[in-house]
């Protein structure tokens, strides 16, 4: 069963996908300050607080701070989490997939 109140459900159930790769003509996500802001606009956009993204991903608010503000030893699969929480699509380039 959930934790999410009806509000989180219904937010997160929004189909909608922010592209974060490429960002701009061809630029690209290098370091997580730019990650950061990607999933802090996405889950601005779908209406979300920190506090409610960290309850998402059943993550403390505190990582939603550290994530948004860039921190760059953030914890790669909570990282995920909250960028699929808020609808971001990540993709490899340049990697043949055998």
């Amino acid at each position: 069963m959930s934790n999410l109140t009806d509000r989180e459900e219904k937010n997160l159930k929004y189909n909608r996908i922010y592209a974060i790769f490429p960002l701009g003509k061809n630029d690209m996500i290098d370091n997580a300050t730019q990650f950061g802001a990607a999933i802090a606009s996405a889950r601005k956009a779908l209406g979300l607080t920190q506090r409610e993204l960290a309850l998402a991903i059943n993550s403390g608010e505190r990582f939603i701070v550290d994530l948004e503000a860039g921190k760059p030893t953030a914890q790669l699969g909570k990282a995920l989490a909250a960028a699929k929480a808020v609808g971001l699509r990540l993709t490899a380039a340049g990697i043949s997939q055998a």
